[in-house]
């Protein structure tokens, strides 16, 4: 059987563990898949992503600065992708349609509750920020059923977007904006959305936020402990985690849409973190 080809689009993309991650699960699997890394022209995205399809390819995945071009490209888009506003995830229906899917959330989600066992039910949630990221993962962490969640952001007005974008999917969830400074009281979690922490920056947030039993996740990852979950272990966090789980999982979820096969991420996850 010969291998089908699937590869992860961005600018840059040299970055990408993509390949090496998908090429694992390939090899854990059996599923005749070859997957590589394509750098699109800023300007002509979708003539990338046509060419890739013409050519026989079988799926995408999409990374920076292309999930929103994504979205708008694909002629469907699966539930939650149509509530991000963003695709990461490409490939053709059986009549040849593109569709748009995102599994940014099913990965964040996946990672705290199965990976670490935390608990979004019955939680008290605070979100960080209010681009993209953050958009791609509040659909999946509502649906864990969190008592309140709040949206942290410097332009509150973007902050309030969202929380009317998303009340109909808060259900008994007590969801609220507010900037950056205004929360006083401890979160049981509180989760970065920001990329404010690659560039070693920090929301101005107050430290009262975190309490004994604070769990602390920065949607970034990195070899070393990042900006923000240093400065949560400084003020008594009691456990930080980083998003490089929240990159496997959300790559094991597009694995399952294309091939129909669950990957068992716990060991990729050790081979990335001593790559």
């Amino acid at each position: 059987m010969s291998n089908e080809l699937y590869a992860v689009v961005g600018h840059p993309i040299n970055h990408s563990k993509s390949p090496r991650i998908h090429s694992l699960f390939a090899k854990q699997t059996g599923e005749p898949v070859e997957y590589t890394a394509i750098q699109a022209p800023l300007e002509d995205f979708v003539g990338t992503v046509r060419q890739f399809f013409e050519a026989g390819g079988k799926g995408l995945n999409v990374t920076v600065p292309f999930k929103e071009q994504a979205w708008a490209l694909a002629d469907s888009r699966t539930a939650r992708a149509e509530k991000a506003g963003a695709s990461n995830t490409l490939f053709q229906d059986n009549q040849g349609q593109l569709v748009a899917d995102n599994t940014d959330g099913k990965g964040l989600v996946q990672d705290l509750t199965a990976n670490h066992g935390v608990q979004l039910n019955g939680a008290r949630v605070l979100i960080l920020g209010a681009g993209g990221a953050v958009r791609g993962v509040l659909g999946p962490i509502l649906e864990q059923h969190p008592v309140s969640l709040t949206i942290a952001n410097r332009t509150v007005a973007k902050a309030e977007a969202l929380t009317t974008l998303f009340a109909d999917d808060a259900d008994a969830t007590a969801l609220s904006a507010c900037g950056f400074e205004a929360p006083d009281q401890p979160f049981d979690i509180i989760i970065n959305g920001t990329s404010a922490s690659l560039q070693g920056d920090l929301p101005p947030l107050r430290t009262s936020v975190i309490g004994a039993d604070t769990v602390v996740y920065d949607m970034m990852y990195s070899l070393q402990t990042t900006t923000f979950n240093q400065w949560a272990l400084d003020n008594g966090a009691v456990r930080v985690l980083d998003g490089l789980g929240m990159l496997i999982e959300q790559a094991a979820e597009a694995f399952r849409v294309w091939r129909g096969v669950q990957p068992n991420t716990a060991s990729v996850i050790d081979a990335l973190r001593n790559d």
